[in-house]
């Protein structure tokens, strides 16, 4: 979560975030998120949905994604995030085989969440601690993580991370469509040439597209392109104009129109807004 970093211990794969003041995050997100004490509101598009320390969210396509995280003083910030990285997950399902006892139900969509087990919670805190501590985290971080992920794969969720690396599904298709508009997302993509992509009709695309995005392919490359720039204006100071530019846009006046009728306020405003409530 690369939001405040100079609170945040980093390593590979992984992000500790600590606050103690109210946080708005916008980021591009493949990734599990534990929460440790704070109240989360996330918003995916038209979705809205509330977790909290008892509850993991797992984003298993990369999807745009807005939080507020509700902290004060006397209940600070604290979680992790994790990127999911799709060697280590070849690995672990390497190791685990053809166990019987294995057997989690495909996922058809990218956003899920489930209850956090006392197995995840142990591992979670234990990750917590020793990123404290750079020599600590750099030997023991991997294995924790890895033991994180076997406790995800083999919950409840568990068929939303197999359908990640499981070849010729609809929800793995659809994961290569999003890589190739996660790389080419300023070029002036079609429908059809994703479909095409896919290996699939286009409506047939558009059915598969929404099942795992829970939106359409081309609100999917707006909301992508808009989110892209509004991290370049929050995080890199760059303008309006010149994050337009960059995320493909041809005409500024036409990115600030959509950028109010998404967000509710123009690039400005909305820079204002997240700079005062981050306190700088």
């Amino acid at each position: 979560m690369k939001i405040n970093l100079t609170n945040c211990c980093q390593m590979s794969a992984c992000y500790t975030v600590r606050s103690r003041r109210r946080v708005h995050q916008s980021c591009i997100s493949q990734a599990s998120y534990f929460s440790f004490r704070d109240i989360k509101i996330g918003y995916i598009n038209e979705r809205v949905f509330r977790y909290d320390a008892n509850e993991y969210l797992l984003l298993t396509v990369p999807l745009p994604f807005e939080c507020e995280t509700y902290a004060t003083p006397e209940v600070p910030l604290a979680g992790i995030y994790l990127n999911v990285d799709i060697l280590q997950l070849q690995e672990l399902l390497m190791d685990i085989g053809e166990d019987e006892l294995f057997q989690p139900a495909m996922a058809a969509s990218g956003i899920n969440s489930a209850t956090l087990s006392d197995e995840i919670l142990c591992a979670a805190e234990r990750l917590l601690d020793v990123m404290e501590r750079p020599l600590d985290a750099r030997i023991l971080g991997k294995q924790i993580i890895r033991e994180i992920l076997y406790h995800v794969l083999t919950g409840p969720r568990g068929g939303a991370l197999l359908a990640l690396v499981s070849r010729q599904t609809h929800f793995s298709l659809i994961s290569r469509v999003l890589k190739r508009i996660e790389t080419k997302y300023t070029e002036n993509l079609n429908v059809e040439q994703l479909a095409a992509e896919a290996n699939m009709s286009v409506s047939a695309f558009h059915h598969n597209f929404k099942a795992v995005t829970s939106t359409s392919p081309l609100q999917y490359l707006k909301s992508y392109r808009l989110h892209k720039a509004r991290m370049m204006m929050i995080h890199d100071g760059m303008k309006a104009s010149a994050a337009a530019m960059r995320v493909g846009y041809e005409s500024a006046s036409q990115f600030s129109r959509e950028f109010k009728r998404f967000f509710g306020v123009t690039p400005g405003e909305d820079a204002a807004r997240i700079r005062m409530m981050q306190g700088s």
